[in-house]
């Protein structure tokens, strides 16, 4: 009997309609079009505006592109894992919120929090399901309204973030395709570089933390760089060498959106072409966990059945990983 693969058979995406561009960001910080170019390799981001609207709604949109696409209905989805930085909640999970929404009434799901590594985790985890044979469909989100934590006085992270979800559908596959293989890999000692201060239960929110404007993102900028230069681009390399994979045998490089700098140390150490780079930083900034799904959805129509694709990504915490996939389908 042959090995059951968790096969990605569908996605979504979605981004705000609102764009923030760098031209609008001049006339709020100290900062200009070239300083966030040149760092960054960001042109504009998009923000989701509106009363009462969080994390799941921009979730749901990508599922609802997702499920059209495959033709099946919610009711079908056996279980959903959010892969969210930026609950609606500290609870319920935002999984749980987004099934309600989507009409996921036979699904059960959970959160998973490992900052901008997080989809990996949560595909890496919804992969069990399939490959044990207790689902049959299972979507992975990867999502965030990153505007609700960003401080928009500090040019060093503003820059950089924006809103975002993407989804995949993972089915059983028989003949060899879909999530073959996974490093997954976290230093908590990194946390101190790259965190929100207040609002957990180590330090709860108070006046005073709001007051010192402690429940936004905090970033140490260069050692986060560098930290995630070397192993975002090593784990890559490592999962080439354990799969026996040369750079002429994958298609595409799907990493994480953060910064234009690190993708290309990456794609460098994998001796990867600018054209197998999966690249749309300049237009959405870095959405944390919807960066990937994001990237396979804009990129949908370019992969073909039996391409050899590999995501990777870096977070805070520290936590990083790279993935190995066989793509499963061709697009219609």
């Amino acid at each position: 009997m042959q090995k059951i693969h968790a096969a990605i058979t569908a996605v979504g995406g979605y981004a705000p309609e609102y764009v923030l561009t760098n031209a609008e960001l001049e006339t709020m910080m100290d900062t200009n079009d070239e300083w966030i170019t040149t760092r960054t390799g960001i042109k504009e981001r998009h923000i989701l505006k509106g009363e009462g609207l969080g994390t799941s709604d921009m979730a749901v949109e990508a599922i609802k592109v997702l499920l059209d696409k495959r033709g099946i209905s919610p009711e079908e989805i056996e279980l959903i894992i959010c892969a969210t930085t930026t609950p609606d909640m500290q609870f319920p999970a935002t999984a749980n919120i987004i099934a309600d929404k989507a009409g996921l009434k036979n699904a059960w799901g959970f959160d998973v929090n490992a900052a901008c590594s997080g989809f990996l985790y949560a595909l890496t985890t919804a992969t069990q399901f399939i490959e044990t044979g207790r689902h049959k469909k299972v979507l992975v989100v990867g999502a965030d309204k990153m505007s609700s934590i960003v401080n928009y006085e500090d040019r060093t992270t503003a820059i950089i973030f924006g809103d975002g979800a993407g989804a995949v559908l993972l089915e059983p596959n028989n003949d060899g395709y879909g999530v073959l293989d996974s490093i997954l890999r976290s230093d908590g000692s990194g946390r101190v570089y790259l965190h929100q201060k207040a609002g957990g239960s180590v330090k709860p929110a108070s006046v005073e933390t709001v007051m010192n404007k402690e429940h936004y993102i905090y970033q140490e900028g260069q050692a986060v760089f560098k930290f995630a230069v070397k192993n975002m681009a090593d784990v890559s390399a490592e999962i080439m060498e354990r799969n026996s994979l040369t750079s002429e045998d994958v298609a595409w490089l799907v990493p994480h959106q953060a910064n234009k700098r690190i993708i290309s140390a990456t794609s460098s150490r994998m001796e990867l072409p600018d054209e197998k780079v999966m690249i749309n930083i300049d237009r959405y900034g870095n959405t944390t966990n919807g960066t990937i799904p994001l990237c396979l959805w804009e990129w949908e129509s370019k992969l073909h059945k039996g391409d050899n694709i590999i995501l990777a990504a870096f977070g805070g915490g520290f936590t990083w990983g790279s993935t190995y996939i066989k793509w499963a389908y061709d697009s219609k």
